[in-house]
């Protein structure tokens, strides 16, 4: 990769947040105009469901697959394809005249979503290759995603009350083309040396599993069901055989990455559920705008902005235990009230709800990435962020198809205030036993023990055990 000046890399970092801003705004503010999609549209809950659903779904199957073909074919040409397939998907997007194919292209989105924060994090690492200047890229980097929490909720319900809920697509377009036209001028071409070979059986096997699993959740398949534990039977017998497998089971041997993994996916399922019923709630059992909505999520939203980047301090201090543990508690006892309170009636409760759980979010996410990679050989540094990445996507896809399907199941398509507050309870007593979860997996696999698996794991991956540990980088 060519040296680039000072202000070349900040360009290029520029362009690496503007991709991590819209794909995370996207996602925020499209919380926001599920009401008003649901009213325009004629949808059921189910119907919402797959608007969120179908997109984190493609982008958990194919995180892995872009980033290792990043690395094969050119990580500049990847990304300017993702950003192409965003962008494209946005617009078209902005006009589904149907449900149906609103669904199919938010998973145009999702394609070109896979190929941008991956990637993207694989250009900041080869630009940025002087520890102390890749920690403060990458520290940005980690600031967008609080930005995008923080100002998603407000952006999407003023967009959706003075525009409607198509413009909530149409922000992405200016940026995505600005992103475009920087990246073609502006970031220059890299490889990695050895790039992993592709795995299309198991990009297959992965794909089919998430996929069915979905569908068993959200429309109480059997059939569906018992395609994903063919599917998952598959991984387990496919993937151990091969030299580069797409999912290195080996992986799960270490107690942090198996503790990484579950904890990314139970805190993104508490997340999602937690988001869905709430905008839910505000706007069809309260009667408030969008943009109220929004303005109502806002402490939660706000204590995620300021909490993430001193969780980041205090793993670079302490290590990821004191984040975990803070984490998983915050986040049981931010959903309890809902669950066990009916806090959505009462407005000190709700607040107080918000802000707890916006500080168990904000502490969460900068150790899942510390905990999946502590031990591992920097050479598979990589791939294991990798499953950290997609896990989180896993994870919020099942909180809203498990918690949906439950609200669906109690409430249908009433706004009867204390029905939809009876039906949600299950919901959030389910989002309480995954903070719970969160706190337990935490406690379990970052203590003495679990180093020990981890440095176990890694010499094995490495035989001669000449390996040389990753270092944790923040997410």
């Amino acid at each position: 990769m060519p040296e680039l000046t000072p202000g070349g890399r900040r360009i290029v970092l520029a362009v690496c947040c503007m991709s991590l801003l819209i794909v995370s705004l996207d996602n925020t503010a499209l919380n926001v105009a599920l009401p008003a999609m649901q009213r325009d549209l004629h949808a059921s809950v189910s119907g919402l469901q797959w608007t969120i659903d179908a997109y984190t779904l493609v982008l958990a199957s194919l995180l892995m697959f872009a980033g290792s073909t990043a690395d094969r074919i050119g990580r500049r040409k990847v990304f300017v394809t993702g950003l192409v397939l965003f962008v494209l998907g946005s617009l078209l997007c902005s006009l589904a005249p149907s449900l149906e194919a609103l669904v199919a292209f938010r998973m145009i989105q999702a394609v070109g979503g896979s190929m941008l924060n991956p990637v993207a994090m694989s250009i900041i690492t080869n630009t940025f290759t002087e520890p102390a200047a890749r920690a403060r890229a990458i520290g940005v980097w980690g600031g967008v995603v609080g930005v995008s929490m923080a100002a998603g909720p407000v952006v999407g319900g003023l967009l959706v009350d003075s525009v409607g809920w198509r413009a909530v697509f149409w922000v992405n377009l200016p940026v995505g083309l600005l992103a475009l036209l920087l990246t073609l001028r502006h970031v220059p071409e890299s490889r990695a040396p050895r790039p992993r070979r592709p795995d299309p059986v198991g990009q297959l096997l992965v794909a089919g599993l998430l996929g069915s699993l979905t569908y068993a959740i959200i429309e109480s398949s059997p059939v569906f069901a018992g395609i994903a534990l063919a599917a998952l039977a598959g991984v387990l017998l496919y993937e151990p055989r091969r030299d580069e497998p797409l999912i290195e089971l080996r992986f799960f041997r270490s107690a942090p990455f198996s503790g990484a993994t579950v904890i990314a996916v139970c805190a993104f399922a508490a997340l999602g559920g937690f988001l869905f019923l709430n905008t839910l709630y505000l706007q069809n059992v309260r009667g408030l705008s969008a943009l109220d909505a929004g303005l109502y999520m806002l402490p939660m939203a706000a204590m995620t902005f300021v909490f993430a980047p001193l969780s980041g301090r205090l793993v670079g201090a302490r290590g990821p235990r004191p984040s975990l543990l803070v984490a998983g508690a915050a986040m049981a006892a931010g959903s309890l009230p809902f669950a066990a309170f009916a806090a959505e009636t009462s407005d000190p409760l709700l607040f107080t709800g918000y802000v707890v759980f916006g500080i168990g979010f904000g502490m969460v996410n900068a150790p899942i990435t510390n905990t999946a990679v502590s031990g591992m050989p920097r050479a598979q540094a990589g791939v294991a962020s990798a499953v950290a990445s997609t896990s989180r996507q896993v994870g919020q896809t099942l909180g809203v198809a498990v918690v949906g399907a439950v609200l669906a199941a109690g409430v249908g398509h009433t706004a009867d205030t204390q029905g939809f507050v009876e039906a949600s309870r299950a919901g959030y007593w389910i989002i309480t036993g995954c903070g719970a979860c969160v706190l337990l997996a935490g406690a379990l696999t970052s203590g003495t023990w679990a180093r020990r698996t981890a440095e176990r794991t890694a010499a094995r991956l490495e035989p001669d055990g000449a390996h040389t540990a990753a270092s944790a980088v923040p997410s």
